[in-house]
């Protein structure tokens, strides 16, 4: 295959970063070009298997020596569970790297890149670089701050309802939406509900209408309950001893409660109460010291308020549906309103999807 710029080669790195399931390392495609011609592409396929780098140039072979790797994220420099990927480059006579975007990690940044550098290596930076960055931003971000990428997932009527006013939810929105919804659920490391959702609906919180790139439907489902109402009835609990199911609870919930969900299988977390429910930024703040880098969070309209209100959330994906189900259904975001629209939270459209008959608006602060 042959391509005629330094774009379209990074396209083909972008296209292969999209596979493999790497969380909660980042996704990095890579590939091999020598006078137009593609000799080699990889991506990292799951932690601890080599990075694309090393993929790419292994496919490639020996036709590397003096060749061009195009790779969607810098080199890394340092030891980890894979030797430094800078070594392969130089090791395999790559004479030009072109990177898409620089490691976000403060305390590297730059290093792999200064390193391939100081061996002669040319180094052009920011090649398709704000696809390469949309690309790992749920990882950038917990690598600065500690703290998960926060996805919010909506599904509401036209009038903003998430049921109706008898507390009906199903379906709301229809098939083709919620495959997309499996989809957010399978590539995230955990998904969180309210206990408010969790007693309403009964969910499983798996990823049954996504293919699978391994068993991950997701690693965690995650409950906000401060007063360890879940019951050991509830299939979140049922099925805790095959996919990790955490409860957060208040520091004072009823310890009857807490060890009845811990024998049942339930890692339960202790967390400080705040005005309404319990803090949210020490929930994300224990999920990320726990290897969570991206977080979907689907309801319901107590925690979603919650987390717009306080500025928490990364990305809303809202699922639309033609449909309305007037003032007694349910609001999908409860909490304060703003003095005026002035001051109002606002969000920056990404995209907007039809799926079958819905709407998917992708937006982000």
């Amino acid at each position: 295959m042959n391509v005629a710029s330094d774009e379209a080669a990074m396209a083909l790195a972008l296209a292969e970063a999209q596979k493999g399931d790497a969380a909660p390392n980042p996704h990095v495609g890579a590939v091999v070009v020598k006078d137009g011609v593609v000799l080699g592409r990889g991506f990292h396929l799951r932690p601890g298997e080599h990075h694309a780098e090393v993929a790419a140039l292994r496919d490639a072979g020996e036709a590397a020596r003096g060749a061009t790797l195009y790779v969607t994220l810098e080199p890394c420099n340092h030891h980890g569970r894979t030797p430094p990927c800078t070594e392969a480059v130089l090791t395999a006579g790559i004479s030009r790297v072109i990177v898409g975007v620089r490691d976000p990690n403060p305390h590297v940044a730059g290093g792999g890149n200064d390193r391939l550098r100081a061996a002669g290596v040319e180094v052009i930076e920011g090649v398709c670089e704000a696809d390469c960055a949309a690309l790992v931003a749920s990882w950038a971000k917990h690598v600065r701050t500690g703290v998960p990428f926060v996805r919010l997932k909506l599904a509401t009527s036209l009038d903003g309802r998430i049921a109706a006013a008898n507390g009906s939810s199903q379906w709301i929105t229809g098939e083709l939406a919620r495959r997309e919804v499996h989809a957010l659920r399978r590539r995230a490391d955990a998904v969180l509900v309210g206990i408010g959702t969790a007693l309403a609906d009964d969910p499983s919180l798996t990823a049954r209408d996504a293919p699978a790139i391994e068993a991950r439907s997701p690693a965690r489902r995650v409950v906000v309950d401060s007063e360890a109402r879940l019951p050991l009835a509830a299939k979140l609990v049922e099925t805790a001893r095959q996919i990790p199911t955490w409860v957060f609870v208040a520091d004072d919930a009823p310890a009857d409660r807490v060890t009845a969900l811990e024998r049942a299988g339930v890692r339960v977390a202790r967390i400080p109460r705040a005005s309404r429910g319990l803090d949210l930024r020490a929930v994300l703040t224990r999920l990320g010291a726990e290897g969570v880098v991206e977080l979907l969070v689907e309801g319901g309209g107590v925690i979603a308020g919650a987390l717009v209100e306080a500025g928490l959330v990364d990305e809303l994906d809202w699922f639309t549906a033609p449909i309305v189900l007037g003032e007694g259904g349910r609001p999908s975001l409860v909490g304060p309103s703003p003095e005026s629209p002035a001051v109002a939270r606002r969000f920056s459209l990404v995209s907007a999807t039809r799926v079958g008959e819905d709407t998917w608006l992708v937006l982000r602060p």
